[in-house]
């Protein structure tokens, strides 16, 4: 990782619209405010003069779940003129790996581009056609490095600077805390789309926080990046916290609950094991054709902390195993706040080794992409149990969570 470029990131980088603490002894369930509802208390005085483009998704809701693209639209006070859809699209009706292409919303009448894939000069393009001059990004995430919106927020901010546009993050909580970094960190060598650049597996940061991040440590030049804070959310807050609405994010993820296990069990996308695809609790169920309860059994034994293991039987109406009726476990989160996802996750790939003659990883070793390096299959494969697997990356995580710190912005 390269040093932070101090002073690129102070002329570059104007945190807007300051938060205001919160009052003493006051009830802090749902009083969090977005940075959405914030631009939009101020009159939307940050984008004054602009014609905006807004990188967003079906999680760009209000509390009263009002999609911020109709509020604005509605609203005389800014000029919105153009959308730009991630993966599974603006409106989010596409399945992981797809989108919804370029159309006009029948809502609104306002042009939607297809940002999915793109990236650089070609997404540039994108950003000059549509004619805006600031580009706004508001999508709720869900704390892991593979979960890919972070990453079209990087591409974006890298469009944004060769077009020279101004781009501005509107924050939002990220739902499993932002307490620490866990997990193994990216080697550059296994960058794709589920992972840019080297930040920690579960990264424990909002999406303000990592694009300012992504400008001190990552991009090549940095954006002319404006943000726009929550108040109201602590690092320890989970996101029923917020007393917001929950949209998933995605197809494949319902709940916040879904979200709080993803960081780890996503890992099974790399196995040939269903990671639950195809069924209502995917990523709390696993599992695949001949694996019985003894799987269960070994996982529990571990005594990992704040989690217990089902043995569960289900059918999954698509993806791997579809229409037919596999074994494997459940999920039971019982503890959240003494609960690591990387660390379970881990556990279980181990797990499901030992008791499950026919394991396997892809033949494209996706799990590498994953993971961030080949560390965890080949130990894996070796035979190594759960804890000599993540010791092998504390030292690259501990430099990382000192990285990390530099860009923290709540408490």
């Amino acid at each position: 990782m390269r040093l932070s470029r101090r002073g690129l990131l102070a002329s570059a980088t104007v945190v807007a619209v300051p938060p205001a603490p919160t009052p003493a002894g006051a009830e802090r369930h749902g009083r969090l405010r977005t940075g959405f509802e914030r631009l939009a208390a101020d009159g939307y005085a940050l984008l004054e003069g602009q014609r905006v483009g807004i990188v967003t998704n079906p999680t760009g809701v209000t509390k009263d779940a009002r999609h911020i693209v109709d509020v604005m639209h509605a609203d005389p006070r800014v000029r919105l003129t153009a959308v730009f859809g991630p993966e599974h699209g603006f409106r989010g009706t596409a399945q992981a790996g797809g989108s919804e292409g370029r159309y006009d919303d029948p809502a609104t009448g306002l042009p939607v581009y297809d940002t999915y894939l793109k990236s650089g000069r070609p997404l540039a393009d994108v950003f000059t056609a549509s004619g805006v001059d600031t580009v706004v990004f508001d999508i709720q995430d869900a704390g892991a490095r593979f979960y890919t919106y972070i990453w079209t927020l990087y591409d974006c901010m890298e469009a944004a600077q060769l077009a020279g546009k101004r781009f501005v993050v509107l924050d939002r909580p990220n739902p499993v805390t932002g307490r620490s970094a866990q997990g193994p960190v990216l080697h550059k060598e296994f960058a794709s789309f589920v992972g840019r650049e080297p930040i920690a597996q579960a990264h424990g940061m909002t999406v303000t926080e990592l694009a300012r991040l992504f400008n001190g440590e990552f991009l090549s030049a940095p954006v002319a990046l404006e943000t726009v804070l929550m108040t109201g959310w602590k690092r320890s807050d989970f996101y029923d916290a917020a007393g917001l609405p929950w949209v998933p994010p995605s197809p494949n993820m319902p709940t916040p609950d879904t979200a709080l296990v993803y960081s780890g069990t996503c890992l099974f996308e790399g196995t040939n094991l269903s990671e639950g695809r195809g069924t209502t609790r995917p990523f709390e169920l696993l599992g695949a054709e001949g694996v019985d309860g003894r799987w269960a059994a070994a996982a529990n034994e571990l005594g990992l902390p704040g989690v217990r293991f089902r043995e569960a039987y289900f059918a999954p109406t698509f993806s791997k195993f579809q229409g037919k009726t596999i074994g494997g476990v459940q999920i039971h989160v019982h503890d959240r706040d003494a609960y690591d996802p990387v660390r379970t996750g881990i556990a279980l790939l181990v797990t499901a080794k030992k008791a499950w003659s026919g394991f396997g990883w892809r033949s494209d070793n996706w799990i590498d992409k994953l993971t961030g390096s080949t560390r965890v299959r080949t130990t894996i494969d070796a035979g190594a149990g759960a804890d000599e697997v993540v010791a092998g990356w504390q030292d690259e995580l501990a430099a990382f969570r000192r990285i990390r710190k530099e860009y923290l912005l709540y408490r």
